[in-house]
């Protein structure tokens, strides 16, 4: 799972799982571009992975904005052999109370972003090196989990499973492979924001709000955000050469399918 030489782009670096993302591939070798709409943020987690890194602000739902941050990736490693699509956007809200511009704002990042981060992506790798991996962070929200913040979120999700399934096809003829991972339950500011809300409507300890939510979880285990990094790194190591077109969970047998 070393990852020498590789150049590794990823979107929503600054914090929470795309920050471990980042991280666990400069510890595996990779030279790593840091991107996020926060820039203090993504500056701070370049910091971390090392002097061979680069900090980009980049809103990945400005197609203007993506192939500026690809532009810049290229010219400052000349190549670009890996991609996570990680960035991505949400609110709790029920399925009621969802508005035309929650859907909007939710698909512009979580579907719009990754299918045009991807395309630009390959099309640098096509001409450029002529293979690479492309990881597009989803969701177990977009195969039915009941827990998911919101509906609008969850088809974002099933939208980029089902975009991973073809781009794989279609990009499978450059040597590049396209899969996605699923993470569940997953120790980010979200969850954070979920268990404060918990503790209030239910007057329960943080404690106690923690429990509720490892409990339907086979493992009874939490994901912290190094765990899909785990699953990242793999799936652009050469140890993942023939695997494209698939979906992981990882999210301690929550989901099993």
């Amino acid at each position: 799972m070393q990852l020498d030489s590789q150049v590794a782009l990823v979107t929503g670096a600054g914090s929470g799982i795309g920050a471990a993302v980042a991280l666990a591939m400069a510890a595996a070798g990779a030279r790593v571009v840091c991107a996020d709409i926060n820039s203090e943020a993504a500056h701070a987690t370049a910091e971390k992975a090392g002097s061979d890194s680069l900090a980009l602000t980049a809103d990945v739902g400005d197609v203007a904005a993506i192939e500026a941050m690809l532009d810049a990736a290229s010219e400052r490693f000349g190549k670009l052999d890996i991609i996570v699509n990680n960035a991505g956007v949400t609110r709790k809200a029920d399925i009621m109370d969802l508005t035309e511009a929650d859907w909007d704002r939710i698909h512009r990042v979580n579907a719009k972003g990754v299918f045009f981060c991807l395309q630009g992506a390959a099309r640098r790798m096509i001409s450029g090196n002529g293979g690479g991996r492309i990881i597009n962070m989803a969701s177990i929200a977009g195969r039915g989990y009941r827990g998911t913040s919101n509906a609008a979120y969850a088809a974002s999700k099933g939208a980029v499973i089902a975009l991973t399934k073809t781009a794989a096809q279609q990009l499978a003829r450059h040597d590049i492979t396209v899969n996605a991972i699923c993470p569940g339950v997953t120790r980010t500011d979200l969850l954070e924001q979920v268990f404060t809300a918990m503790q209030k409507s239910q007057d329960i300890s943080r404690e106690e709000a923690e429990a509720r939510a490892a409990r339907p979880i086979p493992l009874q285990r939490i994901n912290e955000p190094e765990d899909i990094a785990a699953m990242a790194v793999f799936l652009a190591s050469p140890g993942a050469r023939n695997i494209t077109g698939q979906a992981y969970n990882v999210d301690g047998g929550l989901i099993m399918s």
